[in-house]
């Protein structure tokens, strides 16, 4: 064994997976986990903590790995996460626990990540639930949205004591995890509602089809239901697009609304009739992970596929692995290429997408090299299906309908960070619905900071 080297994960290979919606990471056995768990050295002053938001013993459930203790590798990483099979397939390990890894300083990182996956699903397979409470305390909390931030939050009041409902707006809860992320990232029967079922063996309420600014209010929550305390982690939901003409044409979708119907809709699913305009040349325009979902979905379901991008393959938002695999599986990167026009037939569908070449220039308020455009370089790439991931915003329906909740320009809920807190007394936010679309286990932290919060001022008000 060179100690240097992480033991390899099995995959699929690109041609076989490139044409099924099953998972494309195969995880490790039992031996693999236990091999590359002997490679963490047990660090002092792990910094490996200190770069998982959520703060997982990482150490402490690596060493119960390394000695076959399972249970007790899952019962260390219950202390700080609800979603452990989420983030262990999901989380951009690579920036943070495994990029402060002391061992990756002169070889290769532990694969926290797939051990800790690996560890997650040892639990599901052999019936592991972290602990309920015994007793509650009587004080009812209400929570917006079953995304990563509201199941977080939620889990972890309910371990205080407190009687939580959540309250989600689609007919499934799991917010981004189950309308968002691909099945073949993320398998919605096989890990993600058995995580939503053990927050809510943790004693967690969970009502679907409740839109909050329309089926029931905040203030309602607070004057009528008896709500003591909100949470709001409803998530950035609203696309944005890039206002070039055809962008009203048929086939046109943002990344949103396709990766919503192919998860909700199971059209990965061929016993499932699902409305879905798969195209036969799809062309996704952004770089980041939710553009890769979407290339990678539309691939699946039978389409050549472009991603087009402004920047260079070294500015991609993207994570390295996500990248890695589309083109493994065949996608074609058009870079330094904008759109600036949909091209449509007679009838008002797309029948192709005028681009530009760029070049880059000096560097952004980002930090990144601002692209600009090359004169004269227009050029058509022949599609049928344009999908936009430029990004998204909160939906300002919530804040549109609650009195004295104050927001940004960018309709953002304005929040303290470390607690969640917001301008109005007993409301406190985390996740996309404050700092914009970000990552699942960003959310999962403001989703804990709201619990703190929240468990503050109501011990503060008895």
């Amino acid at each position: 064994m060179d100690v240097l080297k992480k033991v390899p994960v099995r995959e699929q290979d690109p041609k076989v997976r490139a044409t099924n919606f099953k998972e494309v990471c195969l995880g490790y056995n039992e031996e693999e986990a236990m091999e590359e768990a002997s490679r963490c050295i047990k660090c002092k002053n792990p910094k490996c903590v200190a770069g998982c938001p959520v703060s997982i013993n990482i150490p402490g459930f690596i060493k119960e790995v390394e000695e076959g203790n399972y249970e007790d590798a899952a019962k260390v990483i219950a202390e700080s996460s609800a979603l452990p099979a989420v983030c262990g397939r999901v989380c951009p390990q690579e920036s943070q626990c495994e990029g402060q890894c002391i061992r990756g300083i002169k070889g290769e990182p532990i694969s926290i990540g797939k051990l800790e996956r690996f560890v997650a699903d040892w639990s599901r397979e052999h019936g592991f639930v972290p602990a309920a409470p015994e007793k509650t305390n009587g004080k009812k909390v209400a929570v917006i949205g079953s995304g990563p931030s509201g199941l977080t939050c939620a889990g972890d009041l309910a371990k205080m004591g407190y009687e939580v409902t959540i309250f989600e707006a689609l007919h499934e809860p799991g917010g981004v995890l189950t309308y968002g992320i691909p099945e073949f990232r993320l398998p919605k029967e096989a890990v993600v509602q058995p995580e939503i079922d053990n927050v809510r063996k943790l004693g967690v309420k969970i009502e679907t089809n409740v839109i909050v600014g329309k089926s029931v209010t905040i203030d309602e929550l607070f004057d009528e239901e008896g709500f003591q305390a909100v949470f709001i982690g409803s998530g950035a939901g609203l696309p944005m697009f890039m206002g070039i003409p055809g962008e009203n044409a048929n086939g046109v979708f943002s990344a949103n609304e396709y990766l919503t119907r192919s998860n909700l809709m199971k059209a990965f699913r061929e016993d499932y009739d699902t409305p879905i305009v798969a195209g036969k040349r799809v062309a996704v325009v952004g770089g980041g992970n939710v553009a890769m979902d979407a290339a990678r979905t539309a691939l699946r379901l039978g389409a050549e596929v472009h991603v087009v991008y402004r920047r260079s393959e070294a500015e991609l938002p993207a994570r390295a692995e996500e990248v890695h695999h589309a083109k493994e599986e065949g996608i074609i990167f058009n870079l330094l290429t904008n759109p600036v026009e949909i091209l449509t037939d007679e009838k008002g569908w797309v029948k192709g997408m005028k681009c530009i070449r760029m070049e880059l220039g000096e560097p952004d308020a980002s930090g990144r090299r601002r692209p600009v455009e090359v004169e004269g370089s227009e050029f058509v790439i022949d599609v049928d299906t344009v999908i936009m991931s430029l990004g998204t915003s909160p939906n300002p329906l919530i804040s549109s309908t609650t009195k004295g909740l104050d927001i940004n320009k960018r309709r953002c809920i304005i929040a303290e960070e470390s607690t969640g807190k917001t301008s109005k007394e007993g409301v406190y936010a985390g996740g996309d619905a404050v700092t914009g679309a970000a990552t699942v286990i960003l959310a999962m932290e403001a989703g804990r900071a709201g619990a703190r919060g929240i468990h503050e001022y109501l011990s503060a008000k008895e």
